[in-house]
């Protein structure tokens, strides 16, 4: 019996995208401040959110559909912005192909650009590009190439876009004056 002991290209995306969240390192408390130019991270309801520090509290990210239906532009926000509640964690690169200083330079060069894209032009996409040069993301790969993962994190988007909508629904009908009728 002949097997192949090689693995696929599947199984080695999924290796691959557990090795890097395996070596995240969570940021510690408030005095913890990241290095200028890290990758940082948060995990959201079924994906990874990401941007680049750029010192001073401050972070540049593709707000993508982080915070509504409609698509947001790259941005600098505060990190408490950025991690929207959820921890923070810096993924490390070993061999980046930009310094620190680099990297939010060339972050800073796309500030505003609004042509986010959940497959071709995301978050992950746009820290890859300012870290290493090439625009690649780890999470759409094993999505494409897991088809399981791809269907679970389209339905924690749909869900995570329902529970927004509703929020901002209460807000208005919370917000409306209340009619008197004494």
């Amino acid at each position: 019996m002949n097997r192949n002991l090689q693995p696929s290209g599947s199984e080695q995306g999924a290796t691959r995208a557990a090795a890097y969240a395996a070596a995240d390192v969570a940021l510690g408390g408030s005095n913890t401040e990241p290095t200028l130019g890290a990758h940082l991270i948060t995990e959201r309801r079924g994906y990874e959110h990401h941007g680049i520090y750029v010192g001073s509290g401050r972070v540049i990210h593709y707000a993508g559909f982080t915070r509504s239906e409609r698509r947001g532009p790259v941005e600098e926000v505060p990190i408490e912005q950025f991690a929207d509640g959820h921890a923070v964690a810096v993924r490390p690169h070993p061999f980046p192909k930009y310094s620190g200083e680099e990297t939010v330079l060339r972050a800073r060069s796309r500030r505003g650009e609004n042509s986010y894209r959940l497959l071709t032009n995301n978050c992950e996409h746009f820290c890859a590009w300012c870290l290493l040069g090439q625009s690649r993301s780890e999470q759409v790969h094993t999505c494409l190439t897991h088809p399981r993962a791809g269907v679970h994190a389209l339905l924690c988007l749909v869900r995570t876009f329902i529970g927004e909508r509703m929020k901002v629904g209460y807000a208005r009908y919370t917000s409306q004056p209340k009619e008197n009728f004494s």
